[in-house]
């Protein structure tokens, strides 16, 4: 007979409860159930059957998955609950009646594309650090940026101790005391961009996320949702599978 069973970790991911990774760390604090007993890192599940709850709340198999682009405005943490009460993305994508959270990260003063999903195989696809899935960002510094510190940013930064990868920079605008340019990201450390133009002594002013792959942001205002075609997840997986932009 086949085996049905799969593991605890990508069960809760694949229904909407957190990245893999996360779920491990869920699942080693002892808040995870399965049929009334306290699971352990390791264990197996059978969806079909086996009663899995989180911190006495069943978890539900999701009939649908879920893909979903917000534009996340500055201010907003990028995070379904926050203890210390700031503004964050689950109040803008709270008409959304299923379960999802965020793939990645956008930090509180950044904006721009966030994707959302319930679907874990995505999200980790998505996030995991060999995929280098490319990220476009506008980036506003201040006061300006010599052809020294471009090659710098393409050659790759040391940031705590480790070079970051070669990074695409590219100028759009220049006028006195701002310059606008697009980034490319193929990793994705915290606050990378940032700590990036500190360490060559430039200020960021503002920063929006606008494409991750080749799916893009545009015309989507702050604050707003919708949801990603069936041609635009399929694009995002294949650059995830890939590691690069997609055709």
């Amino acid at each position: 007979m086949p085996d049905n069973k799969v593991r605890l970790q990508k069960f809760m991911a694949d229904n909407g409860i957190a990245s893999r990774r996360k779920c491990e760390e869920i699942i080693e604090s002892g808040q995870v159930k399965v049929n009334g007993q306290t699971a352990h890192i390791g264990d197996k599940v059978n969806p079909k059957k086996d009663k899995v709850s989180v911190n006495g709340r069943l978890i539900s198999v999701k009939d649908k998955p879920v893909y979903i682009m917000l534009h996340k405005p500055r201010g907003y943490i990028t995070t379904m609950l926050d203890e210390q009460g700031r503004k964050c993305v689950a109040e803008l994508v709270s008409d959304i009646p299923d379960r999802i959270y965020p793939v990645g990260r956008l930090d509180r003063e950044s904006e721009g594309l966030l994707l959302m999903t319930n679907d874990g195989a995505f999200s980790n696809a998505l996030t995991h650090p060999a995929k280098h899935v490319p990220k476009t960002y506008r980036v506003t510094i201040r006061p300006k940026i010599t052809d020294e510190q471009i090659n710098a940013f393409h050659n790759g930064i040391e940031i705590d101790g480790r070079m970051t990868a070669p990074a695409g920079l590219r100028v759009l605008e220049k006028t006195e005391g701002r310059v606008v340019c697009e980034v490319i990201l193929y990793e994705g450390r915290n606050r990378q961009i940032r700590r990036m133009f500190e360490e060559l002594g430039i200020e960021v002013a503002r920063l929006k996320r606008t494409a991750v792959g080749s799916v893009k942001l545009g015309m989507l205002q702050p604050g707003k949702w919708r949801e990603l075609t069936a041609d635009e997840v399929r694009r995002l997986t294949l650059a995830a599978q890939r590691g690069a932009y997609d055709d």
